[in-house]
């Protein structure tokens, strides 16, 4: 198996793992201040993470240098931005078109790649991408009301997610994984936390009966290990074998798995437009998978039968 297909799996299964954990963070940040809980969430993922270099890679330690502790932060510090803009974004908009907002980063990414990496995407990958934006859009947005002030800081969540899978791809292929991954996961961790102090009632956040709620605590446990020390782990190995195009087509996939497990979990409905809008999605993402040329030959093939 090609280690592009490969890393290309890795990273669905990661945005499977995003997709289905949406409903338990939603639950526990009704006990748990946002920036605290991801204080805690990444402060859990940092640990373990830190733990599994001591006693699996300890060797990548000699590795720290000033350039490498560096491109941690910055990789972490476009992290930061993104979950704190997107936090602050839905203080003043809806779900449904933060969700659309946030998946821009689809359309976004492809032009960061060829402003600042000149890489440009495939005629196949822009088909996908363009795909993908329609499925978004007939997914997450149920209202076409005037812009806000949240929209706004949405976009720049946008800009800050789709920044974050330039630079990683960038130096995910200079540095040791797991120390990298370390670096960056800290760096959320601690902003999330001086965040929750300034700005929430952290005292909220050292409360043992909500720690220990059933939502919170499952939550915390599954997003630190999961959604957090495994995700980032994998996105910051595999993303060296694949395009930068292609890693934001397959994140365009986290609204689809979130809207599955609403339908399969928690019964939610899905109407003939989000039904349709999850189908557009899945085939923008397997269209930027095509080999160069296939669609072409694809579509002569309708052509031809007509």
């Amino acid at each position: 198996m090609k280690p592009s297909l490969i890393a290309d799996l890795s990273l669905l299964f990661v945005t499977l793992i995003w997709g289905t954990t949406f409903v338990l963070v939603q639950n526990a940040i009704d006990f748990l201040p946002p920036f605290a809980f991801n204080g805690i969430r990444f402060s859990l993922a940092a640990l373990l993470l830190f733990l599994c270099l001591l006693f699996f890679d300890f060797k990548q330690l000699k590795q720290l240098n000033l350039k490498l502790l560096g491109s941690g932060v910055f990789i972490g510090l476009w992290l930061f931005l993104g979950y704190v803009t997107q936090t602050l974004g839905l203080l003043y908009t809806t779900t449904s078109k933060a969700g659309f907002i946030t998946g821009l980063s689809v359309v976004l990414v492809p032009l960061f790649s060829m402003f600042l990496l000149k890489q440009y995407p495939s005629k196949n990958a822009v088909f996908g991408v363009i795909a993908a934006t329609i499925g978004l859009f007939l997914l997450t947005l149920a209202d076409v009301s005037g812009l806000n002030i949240g929209d706004g800081f949405v976009f720049i969540c946008a800009i800050s997610f789709g920044m974050h899978i330039i630079i990683t791809g960038k130096v995910s292929n200079k540095y040791p994984t797991l120390l990298l991954t370390v670096i960056q996961i800290s760096t959320v961790a601690l902003l999330s936390t001086f965040s929750s102090f300034f700005f929430e009632d952290w005292r909220k956040s050292v409360r043992i009966e909500v720690l220990l709620s059933k939502d919170v605590l499952a939550a915390l446990i599954v997003t630190s290990v999961f959604a957090t020390a495994m995700a980032f782990f994998i996105q910051t190995n595999f993303q060296k074998y694949t395009s930068t195009t292609r890693v934001a087509l397959i994140f365009a996939m986290e609204p689809v798995f979130a809207a599955l497990t609403g339908f399969f979990l928690a019964h939610e409905r899905l109407s003939i437009s989000a039904l349709l809008g999850c189908i557009l999605i899945l085939l923008g993402m397997i269209f930027a998978e095509l080999p160069a040329g296939k669609l072409a030959l694809f579509r002569k093939s309708e052509s031809l039968e007509s």
